[in-house]
Protein backbone atom coordinates (compact mmCIF):
# COMPACT_ATOMS: atom_id res chain seq x y z
CA UNK A 1 0.00 0.00 0.00
CA UNK A 2 1.50 3.52 -0.70
CA UNK A 3 2.28 5.47 2.18
CA UNK A 4 -0.44 8.47 1.16
CA UNK A 5 -3.00 5.80 0.95
CA UNK A 6 -2.08 4.63 4.91
CA UNK A 7 -2.80 8.40 6.17
CA UNK A 8 -6.21 8.36 3.80
CA UNK A 9 -7.73 5.80 5.15
CA UNK A 10 -7.52 6.53 8.61
CA UNK A 11 -8.55 10.50 7.84
CA UNK A 12 -5.03 11.79 8.70
CA UNK A 13 -4.94 15.00 6.38
CA UNK A 14 -3.10 18.58 5.72
CA UNK A 15 0.13 16.64 6.09
CA UNK A 16 2.88 18.52 3.99
CA UNK A 17 4.86 15.26 3.23
CA UNK A 18 6.99 14.97 -0.24
CA UNK A 19 4.95 13.92 -2.89
CA UNK A 20 7.76 11.12 -3.54
CA UNK A 21 7.82 9.67 0.13
CA UNK A 22 3.94 9.70 -0.10
CA UNK A 23 3.62 7.82 -3.79
CA UNK A 24 6.39 4.96 -2.44
CA UNK A 25 4.61 1.31 -1.25
CA UNK A 26 4.91 0.43 2.23
CA UNK A 27 4.78 -2.70 3.63
CA UNK A 28 5.87 -2.80 7.66
CA UNK A 29 8.63 -4.33 8.62
CA UNK A 30 8.65 -6.16 11.70
CA UNK A 31 10.46 -3.76 14.26
CA UNK A 32 8.07 -1.42 12.07
CA UNK A 33 5.23 -3.29 13.76
CA UNK A 34 6.38 -3.09 17.15
CA UNK A 35 7.18 0.38 16.72
CA UNK A 36 3.61 0.39 16.07
CA UNK A 37 2.24 -1.85 19.00
CA UNK A 38 4.07 0.39 21.23
CA UNK A 39 3.27 3.86 20.29
CA UNK A 40 -0.50 2.03 19.74
CA UNK A 41 -1.05 1.11 23.42
CA UNK A 42 0.44 4.59 24.45
CA UNK A 43 -2.01 6.38 22.58
CA UNK A 44 -5.30 4.72 23.36
CA UNK A 45 -4.31 4.40 26.89
CA UNK A 46 -4.19 8.05 27.47
CA UNK A 47 -6.42 11.28 26.94
CA UNK A 48 -4.74 11.81 23.89
CA UNK A 49 -7.70 9.07 21.90
CA UNK A 50 -10.06 8.92 25.23
CA UNK A 51 -13.24 10.85 25.96
CA UNK A 52 -12.78 14.00 28.55
CA UNK A 53 -16.13 14.35 30.02
CA UNK A 54 -17.27 18.22 30.40
CA UNK A 55 -17.25 18.49 33.98
CA UNK A 56 -13.97 15.37 34.08
CA UNK A 57 -10.27 15.95 33.96
CA UNK A 58 -8.31 18.87 34.25
CA UNK A 59 -7.06 20.79 31.10
CA UNK A 60 -3.62 21.45 32.01
CA UNK A 61 -3.39 17.26 32.65
CA UNK A 62 -4.83 16.89 29.49
CA UNK A 63 -2.13 19.23 27.81
CA UNK A 64 0.68 17.27 29.48
CA UNK A 65 -0.68 14.07 28.73
CA UNK A 66 -0.38 14.92 24.88
CA UNK A 67 2.97 16.46 25.21
CA UNK A 68 4.23 13.44 26.94
CA UNK A 69 3.43 11.64 23.35
CA UNK A 70 6.99 12.96 22.37
CA UNK A 71 8.98 11.56 25.13
CA UNK A 72 7.54 8.24 24.28
CA UNK A 73 7.76 9.12 20.31
CA UNK A 74 11.47 9.86 20.72
CA UNK A 75 12.16 6.92 22.82
CA UNK A 76 11.02 4.63 20.23
CA UNK A 77 12.55 6.49 17.68
CA UNK A 78 15.88 5.90 19.92
CA UNK A 79 15.24 1.98 20.23
CA UNK A 80 13.86 1.05 17.50
CA UNK A 81 14.54 4.43 14.40
CA UNK A 82 17.02 2.56 12.53
CA UNK A 83 14.98 -0.60 11.60
CA UNK A 84 11.95 1.12 11.51
CA UNK A 85 12.86 3.98 8.77
CA UNK A 86 9.38 4.21 7.60
CA UNK A 87 7.45 4.17 10.75
CA UNK A 88 10.30 6.61 12.27
CA UNK A 89 9.44 9.12 9.02
CA UNK A 90 5.65 8.96 9.70
CA UNK A 91 6.03 9.78 13.51
CA UNK A 92 8.14 12.56 12.96
CA UNK A 93 5.89 14.20 10.33
CA UNK A 94 2.49 13.28 13.34
CA UNK A 95 4.27 15.27 16.02
CA UNK A 96 5.41 17.83 14.01
CA UNK A 97 2.63 18.54 11.76
CA UNK A 98 -0.30 17.68 14.06
CA UNK A 99 0.74 17.48 17.59
CA UNK A 100 3.39 20.06 17.98
CA UNK A 101 1.31 22.85 17.29
CA UNK A 102 -1.54 22.51 19.83
CA UNK A 103 1.07 21.45 22.30
CA UNK A 104 2.97 24.98 21.32
CA UNK A 105 0.03 27.10 21.61
CA UNK A 106 -1.56 26.18 24.47
CA UNK A 107 1.80 25.63 26.52
CA UNK A 108 2.06 29.34 26.13
CA UNK A 109 -1.09 30.17 27.51
CA UNK A 110 -1.18 27.49 30.31
CA UNK A 111 2.14 29.36 31.37
CA UNK A 112 0.19 32.80 30.81
CA UNK A 113 -2.66 31.37 33.26
CA UNK A 114 -5.07 31.36 30.73
CA UNK A 115 -6.77 28.26 31.35
CA UNK A 116 -8.42 29.73 34.51
CA UNK A 117 -10.90 31.67 32.44
CA UNK A 118 -14.28 29.30 31.04
CA UNK A 119 -14.38 30.82 27.58
CA UNK A 120 -10.27 29.74 27.52
CA UNK A 121 -11.24 25.67 29.06
CA UNK A 122 -13.66 25.76 26.41
CA UNK A 123 -11.60 26.47 23.34
CA UNK A 124 -9.14 24.00 24.70
CA UNK A 125 -11.68 21.26 25.26
CA UNK A 126 -12.73 21.83 21.44
CA UNK A 127 -9.47 21.66 20.28
CA UNK A 128 -8.69 18.64 22.40
CA UNK A 129 -11.43 17.26 20.68
CA UNK A 130 -10.09 17.81 17.27
CA UNK A 131 -6.40 16.55 18.15
CA UNK A 132 -8.34 13.29 19.68
CA UNK A 133 -9.95 12.60 16.41
CA UNK A 134 -7.00 12.93 14.52
CA UNK A 135 -5.13 10.85 17.00
CA UNK A 136 -7.83 7.73 17.06
CA UNK A 137 -7.53 8.06 13.26
CA UNK A 138 -3.76 7.26 14.24
CA UNK A 139 -4.37 5.03 16.01
CA UNK A 140 -6.10 3.04 14.15
CA UNK A 141 -3.64 2.98 11.56
CA UNK A 142 -0.37 2.01 14.06
CA UNK A 143 -3.20 -0.80 14.89
CA UNK A 144 -3.05 -2.14 10.95
CA UNK A 145 0.38 -1.08 10.85
CA UNK A 146 1.01 -3.81 13.85
CA UNK A 147 -1.08 -6.50 12.71
CA UNK A 148 -3.36 -6.24 15.43
CA UNK A 149 -7.29 -5.57 16.22
CA UNK A 150 -8.03 -1.48 16.79
CA UNK A 151 -9.38 -1.91 20.62
CA UNK A 152 -10.83 1.35 20.04
CA UNK A 153 -14.13 -0.38 19.06
CA UNK A 154 -14.40 -2.17 21.72
CA UNK A 155 -16.47 -0.05 23.97
CA UNK A 156 -18.67 1.07 20.81
CA UNK A 157 -22.10 -0.11 20.17
CA UNK A 158 -24.41 -2.41 21.92
CA UNK A 159 -22.43 -2.62 25.63
CA UNK A 160 -22.39 -5.24 28.20
CA UNK A 161 -21.98 -4.83 31.90
CA UNK A 162 -19.83 -7.26 33.86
Amino acid sequence: MKIQDWFENWGITGLKISAGFMQMEWQPKPEEEQAAWELYIELITRVATQPLGKDQGDEAAALKSIFSLFEVTRNLLKEKGRKAEVFSKIAVVILNQKIRPFTATWHKRVLDNNLEKPQDKALFRNELIQIQNMLRGYAAMLAKVAGVEDFQALDQGPLQEL
